[in-house]
């Protein structure tokens, strides 16, 4: 039923994209081709979602017709309402001149050109950037930096540089030239260690398998650590039976062995220098509602004392708002991923930061602090269903540990 009503409303849309052009062009070809690019864009959509046997699972195709068919949909959900409003006019002028006794060979007027223009001219905007962000946004790579200062670090550590990944995502990915410049971009941070906060498929190990030389060329020299995000279970794909998955994780685990990375499952490690050391901990992913909850922050943090300077990762924000900040331990930071930024929103640095994944986490995107403890959530190194970003850019963070008062929020 749900595709039925789906289908009428994409109707309706091309229906009203149809008469609004042919009100500018009397070119039958311009209104013609708008209706077949319409009905190929659903019919690809449909063909991916609904006749593909590969089930939930998200592919380069799949995400394409998925992020063609939202664009087309932002044309319509803008130019219906105005040219909507415009008939209701239409038939309410026409409907009292019918009944009126003075004008009864009034004709209802005909659809406004400038009207036309307008609302195509409005509805192109949320169209061109949807596909602006599937062609250029989703490589257009951002290094966010920040100095975060503590007043318990370690002297040894005043100044010590981390790089923070997070959601790669590597079976969205269709250029591998983009890739090579962003694992570039990463080296040439110097940063001392490397950490990923999880995702780091779509769905099934062998994703990674194609881009494994290239993120095995990361480097860092106190070295590369890693947490699991909710995709990297499998939870996505309707196995054959329950071993399959198991295989598919402990692949996964392998993958990210071989590529340089420590993986930390509900573990810790510490890194030490000049006789001083800060811990790290690492959670198997914790996510609110139905996400999975196999993070064990006690059992992580057993091998560590509580007056370590501890950097946590997490890989859902949602874990560090309802557990970490009210743990016995404190965290001093805490490094996530998962939202994306919703991979569309608005951020103009010390104006405006606004992205519809806020009406969903409270801490979605960047540093917070709460109870003298920082938490950054990055947004993202790649992306997933929709092939792009809009102004929530691809994100390598790099944070500059700073012995020194902690400043108030």
């Amino acid at each position: 039923m749900r595709w039925i009503l789906f289908i009428i409303a994409y109707i309706f849309f091309v229906v009203y994209g149809y008469q609004a052009i042919k009100t500018l062009t009397k070119n039958r070809w311009f209104y013609f081709a708008f209706i077949v690019i319409g009905f190929v864009v659903v019919g690809n959509f449909l063909f991916q979602f609904v006749g593909a046997s590969s089930g939930r699972v998200l592919s380069p195709p799949k995400n394409q017709a998925f992020g063609l068919l939202l664009a087309f949909m932002s044309f319509g959900l803008v130019l219906v309402p105005i040219l909507f409003s415009e008939d209701i006019v239409r038939f309410m002028a026409g409907l009292y001149h019918k009944f009126s006794p003075s004008k009864r060979n009034f004709h209802v007027p005909s659809r406004r050109k400038f009207v036309s223009q307008m609302a195509l001219g409005l509805a192109a905007i949320p169209f061109s950037s949807l596909l602006y962000g599937m062609y250029k946004g989703k490589y257009n790579f951002r290094v966010l930096s920040y100095k975060l200062y503590f007043d318990d670090l370690p002297a040894a550590f005043d100044g010590y540089r981390i790089t923070q990944l997070s959601d790669i995502h590597s079976g969205s990915f269709d250029d591998r030239e983009k890739i090579e410049y962003a694992v570039d971009l990463v080296n040439q941070q110097k940063s001392d260690a490397i950490f990923f906060t999880g995702d780091l498929v779509n769905n099934r190990s062998s994703e990674m398998i194609p881009w494994m030389d290239v993120f095995g060329k990361l480097k860092a020299k106190d070295g590369k650590y890693a947490v699991l995000g909710n995709h990297d279970y499998g939870d996505y794909v309707d196995w054959d039976t329950e071993e399959d998955k198991q295989n598919n994780l402990e692949e996964l685990k392998q993958i990210q062995k071989d590529i340089g990375f420590d993986l930390l499952l509900n573990d810790s490690r510490f890194i030490e220098k000049d006789g001083e050391r800060i811990a790290l901990v690492g959670v198997e992913n914790w996510g609110r509602g139905q996400f999975i909850k196999a993070g064990d922050l006690k059992k992580a943090a057993e091998k560590i004392d509580k007056n370590d300077f501890k950097i946590l990762m997490s890989h859902d924000p949602s874990h560090w708002e309802d557990v970490v900040i009210d743990d016995d331990y404190k965290y001093q930071l805490t490094l996530s991923g998962h939202t994306h930024g919703m991979q569309f929103g608005i951020e103009i640095p010390g104006w405006v930061k606004w992205s519809p994944i806020k009406w969903r986490y409270k801490y979605w995107a960047g540093i917070y602090k709460e109870m003298d403890q920082y938490i950054n959530v990055n947004r993202g190194f790649g992306f997933l269903g929709y092939p792009g970003r809009v102004g929530i850019w691809p994100e390598i963070t790099v944070i500059e540990l700073k012995k020194g008062k902690i400043l108030p929020n």
